[in-house]
């Protein structure tokens, strides 16, 4: 791959990878529930989310969540509450389970009948970086068209799969200095 960062940051330069980038914004544009989860309302409320159906308790077995019933019901009433690590488990499958609920809408959105969505890509931050060593790198925008393989790698977690279709599927797109844009400050779109 051309222009593959392998030391990034080693002079100055701070950013991200843009596959990350991509992933907080589809987190962003799926919403959920905004308490967190160590308050009690946030807490209820993604149990309730989690328990609403057979299926849901079964994508959150999936996602993690493997306590009992008899458990789950002593949540639920308040009987009891959970540990640090249930929390954190609780989180988790609920961020599982959403992702997977909302992918098929926010394909939808995201693809507008094969006319795609415009993304902003905003370059790496170069301010520590001593000026002779500085690129010329400039904001960009694309329209995305394909975006099956990043919203279902998103939506399995997959983070690997992800900054794979992203390197190598869309930032080609931006011309022979798509490397440039590997890591970025911030990636921004709209569905």
């Amino acid at each position: 791959m051309p222009e593959k960062n392998i030391d990034f940051g080693k002079f100055g330069a701070r950013g991200i990878k843009g596959s990350d980038a991509v992933a907080r914004k589809l987190d962003e544009l799926a919403g959920g529930i905004a308490t967190p989860v160590t308050a009690k309302r946030g807490l209820m409320a993604r149990l309730h989310y989690l328990t609403k159906s057979g299926k849901t308790r079964q994508a959150a077995r999936e996602a993690g969540l493997t306590v009992t019933d008899r458990t789950l019901k002593a949540w639920l009433e308040g009987k009891q509450s959970p540990s640090k690590a249930n929390l954190t488990r609780i989180d988790a499958a609920y961020r599982t389970v959403r992702r997977h609920n909302v992918a098929r809408h926010l394909l939808k959105r995201l693809n507008r009948d094969g006319r795609g969505t415009r993304v902003e890509i905003h370059p790496l931050n170069q301010s520590g970086v001593p000026y002779p060593l500085q690129r010329v790198v400039e904001h960009r925008t694309m329209n995305v068209r394909r975006w099956d393989r990043i919203v279902a790698s998103w939506a399995a977690g997959d983070h690997q799969d992800l900054e794979d279709t992203w390197t190598a599927d869309v930032l080609p797109d931006l011309g022979s200095q798509w490397g440039q844009y590997e890591y970025v400050t911030n990636i921004g779109f709209a569905a």
